[in-house]
């Protein structure tokens, strides 16, 4: 049988953490996953391989946040309509996404394929690597379909208090596309063309196994005819939902893309620098992140039970989750900073490494905020208001955005200056979210 896990009774902590820890496997898999795809292109194939493929990723990324944002936006609405035993909304809800999230991948699908090259021009894609990115582009997006329905099944599975299973589908599929690059890229020299073809492919499969794995396992999601109902209302909630996640998304996106201007302006030394700690923080930020949605989950089956007492239980629950992490991987960085740079450098690059450690003892110290903002953000989301977490998201890159600016260009305080950015950036996202987090908790229905 599934493995549904209903939140809204029983004990708070250990389920909180065995949703959260197939969360944290299946990204730091994916994040694996990706240097791995980016190595095989880039050692079998070549540097031109390697940008075509890289300058893709600004066209899938905005599909991505679109899928990513719908599919996370229905998830708490799932959760919630699971959380009341509204079986017959679920559904509706279930099907409704399904559809309008298919019918927006096959638009995306052919408005892509034909106008693929102009797109890469309009973000200023080098000639030479042109033909090949579009290739690449046209390809994945092809088999863009099966990027949201993977997304769309396991979100939904997620909002029944699944987490295990997508990670099993998501490990299957990111072994069969290493398989597949090895096979086409490195065995049969396809390129680029093989590289995105064994994505598709392995997408495609994945995608397979999954719905025969619902089809038998899971009753709540055996709608038969049911799957071609279409809500109206209920895609404008979804929508509503949806595009403020997306919207966060491309809020730390576009805050990402100004400092990266920024750092590029001070030597190659300290883009590498920059490149390599920035790794370190997406490993040590993808838990934090990981249980706030775990704490989105809990929270939003219990909103929809009725169960307030839980809320603010499992609210606390997530938060103390949240800061044993951040205090762990604050001590790991801080014994380990010098040894984790030079995993990715050269040791003749000892300023890279110098550079690097100097950064990761500082903001080490910092990861309990990131621990906090996540928590907090996961229970604005848990109760459906995600304009919330959006805002906080803008006054954080907001603030880090201006403070690298004086921190950097103006003060010359040296690459620590972009450590102690991230403590402004985060500084202000608390002071903007724990007022309206205590007015929340103060509500008699909270």
């Amino acid at each position: 049988m599934a493995r549904k896990r209903d939140m809204t009774e029983g004990k708070i902590a250990l389920p909180l953490v065995a949703f959260t820890l197939p969360l944290v496997l299946g990204n730091l898999f994916q994040l694996t996953y990706n240097a791995v795809d980016s190595v095989i292109v880039g050692q079998y194939v070549g540097e031109e391989a390697l940008a075509a493929v890289g300058t893709a990723g600004p066209l899938m990324n905005i599909a991505l946040l679109f899928i990513s944002g719908l599919c996370m936006g229905a998830s708490i609405l799932m959760s919630s309509q699971y959380g009341s035993r509204d079986y017959e909304l679920l559904s509706r809800q279930i099907s409704t996404t399904f559809l309008a999230g298919c019918s927006f991948s096959l638009l995306f699908s052919v408005l892509t394929i034909l106008l693929a090259e102009p797109l890469l021009r309009l973000i200023q894609v080098p000639e030479e690597v042109t033909g090949e990115a579009s290739i690449y582009l046209r390809i994945i997006f092809l088999g863009i379909v099966f990027t949201f329905i993977y997304n769309f099944l396991a979100n939904t599975l997620r909002a029944l208090g699944d987490s295990r299973t997508p990670l099993y589908f998501l490990m299957m599929s990111a072994v069969l596309n290493i398989l597949g690059d090895l096979l086409l890229v490195a065995g049969f020299g396809l390129g680029v063309f093989g590289s995105a073809v064994s994505t598709v492919a392995s997408e495609a499969v994945c995608c397979l196994l999954c719905g025969i794995y619902i089809s038998r396992k899971v009753p709540l999601l055996k709608l038969g005819k049911r799957w071609l109902v279409f809500d109206r209302k209920l895609l404008g909630r979804t929508v509503s939902y949806g595009s403020t996640s997306a919207l966060q998304q491309v809020c730390l996106q576009v805050g990402k893309t100004i400092i990266q201007a920024m750092v590029n302006t001070q030597g190659v030394s300290v883009m590498a620098a920059f490149t390599a700690v920035n790794r370190v923080d997406d490993f040590a930020y993808t838990p934090q992140q990981n249980i706030g949605h775990a704490m989105t989950t809990f929270l939003a089956q219990n909103k929809g039970a009725g169960h307030t007492d839980r809320i603010q239980k499992g609210f606390k629950t997530g938060i103390a989750i949240e800061m044993l992490y951040s205090l762990a991987i604050c001590l790991v960085i801080l014994l380990g900073a010098p040894a984790i740079m030079r995993l990715f450098t050269d040791a003749k690059d000892a300023q890279v490494v110098s550079l690097g450690t100097s950064y990761l003892r500082r903001i080490a110290l910092m990861y309990l905020l990131p621990g906090l903002t996540n928590g907090i953000q996961g229970f604005f989301r848990g109760m459906g208001d995600l304009k919330v977490t959006l805002y906080s998201t803008f006054m954080n890159m907001l603030g880090r955005v201006i403070a690298v600016w004086a921190l950097l260009i103006v003060f010359g305080t040296g690459f620590v200056g972009l450590a102690w950015a991230n403590l402004v950036g985060w500084a202000v996202m608390l002071l903007f979210e724990v007022p309206l987090l205590r007015r929340h908790l103060g509500r008699p229905e909270t």
